[in-house]
């Protein structure tokens, strides 16, 4: 079986907005995405992740991050088809 067709974007955590309650992690906010439109380089995460071990752990300001989007290969089309 293939993979399904995905983009990665780099992007940078720009600010940690922190929970205002001690058992959330906060949000990963003002994550900046190159490449994209001024209007849509900003995306909010929970911050919240897991590392290679199993462990809980969040994004530091400044870290590299990326974003992969993926679909099923029955929901896209080839590049230049106008047909859906």
């Amino acid at each position: 079986m293939a993979d399904k067709p995905s983009v990665t974007l780099p992007g940078t955590v720009e600010k940690v907005i922190e929970s205002p309650h001690r058992r959330h992690a906060g949000k990963g906010g003002d994550c900046q995405w190159k490449g994209a439109d001024d209007l849509y380089r900003e995306i909010r995460i929970e911050n919240k992740l897991v590392d290679e071990n199993g462990n809980e752990v969040k994004l530091k300001e400044g870290a590299s991050v990326e974003v992969t989007v993926e679909a099923e290969s029955a929901a896209t089309t080839i590049k230049g088809n106008k047909k859906n």
